[in-house]
């Protein structure tokens, strides 16, 4: 990925901001730790095989990490089941007025929540238009949040221009907050961006500077929907490609929605990519600037998604 002029002074604040945090430890209770350090990079890898189921069992030997094009040691490594933390961003600017949306945004929020585990993943909820705000904090998926989620989104009144890719961000920055190596940020969206000061290469470096993925829900009706029945050529490739883009620069993935069988299905793949994540510490470079990551398999009938790279500073 090449990234745009001035995005070393937007990566070098989030890195200043959650240096800390670029290596998560994992929560009080949960067994071995996973060390946090400025000295390591951090990838949370998913693995598919070629009929596109994901890939589990795999060991540290398994995996191979090139910054640069230069391979890299593998110096922590971790598979076994971590809680969840996840940042639910919702989309209430103008153009989500159409009540189809609402609801499918809506139902993907409300399966979301009944696919986490209440023993021990975390989820908050957050609106977006032009700004971010938080609706709820980062708790538990217990019924009572989900019955407090559908009144919360009933009052909101889609109004104005949507900066996604600011509150995406934005968003990436609050879950990393939460310490846990199992994270993403879920937006659940129109696609349509009118207000946003960031490009989708600004906030997909900031987001994997970090290491959270980002995956991004886009309810959109039948005519819009890309490579779908009733799709009208040329409506959607701009809003398909530049979120795809951005969500597979942080090692998340973009699903387009128009039938509720569409919600379901993204929101049970989300969750068992969070559940089936490989993570996987190596030592940075020692040149300053962005350095590009590819991370493979042994097994060359596998494809993995992580994130793209990161910023090392000097």
């Amino acid at each position: 990925m090449k990234l745009p002029r001035g995005l070393s002074i937007l990566v070098l604040v989030a890195i200043a901001a959650f240096g800390a945090d670029l290596l998560a430890q994992t929560p009080a209770g949960s067994g071995a730790t996973f060390k946090s350090s400025v000295s390591v990079v951090t990838l949370s890898a998913v693995v598919r095989d070629r009929d596109g189921r994901l890939v589990s069992n795999l060991t540290r030997q398994d995996f191979e990490v090139f910054d640069s094009g230069v391979s890299r040691s593998i110096v922590q490594f971790r598979s076994d089941p971590e809680p969840i933390s996840v940042a639910l961003l919702f989309d209430v600017s103008g153009s989500m007025d159409g009540s189809t949306k609402r609801s499918r945004a809506q139902e993907a929020a409300h399966q979301l929540l009944s696919w986490l585990d209440p023993a021990g993943d975390e989820a908050a909820l957050f609106s977006f238009d032009t700004e971010l705000r938080q609706l709820r904090p980062f708790e538990k998926p217990s019924m009572a949040l989900k019955l407090e989620l559908k009144a919360t989104i009933a009052r909101l009144r889609p109004f104005g221009a949507t900066s996604l890719r600011d509150a995406i961000a934005a968003a990436a920055q609050r879950v990393t907050e939460r310490g846990r190596p199992r994270r993403a940020v879920v937006v659940l969206t129109d696609g349509v961006d009118t207000a946003s000061r960031l490009s989708a290469a600004e906030v997909s470096a900031a987001a994997s500077a970090i290491d959270v993925p980002v995956y991004i829900l886009a309810t959109v009706s039948p005519v819009d929907h890309l490579g779908g029945e009733f799709a009208v050529d040329g409506v959607s490739e701009a809003i398909n490609g530049d979120l795809s883009d951005l969500a597979r620069w942080t090692g998340g993935a973009f699903f387009m929605a128009s039938l509720p069988s569409h919600v379901s299905l993204a929101v049970r793949q989300i969750v068992a990519e969070l559940r089936q994540q490989y993570l996987i510490a190596v030592e940075p470079g020692e040149t300053p600037g962005w350095h590009p990551l590819e991370v493979r398999t042994r097994d060359k009938r596998h494809s993995v998604r992580a994130r793209s790279g990161y910023f090392a500073i000097s």
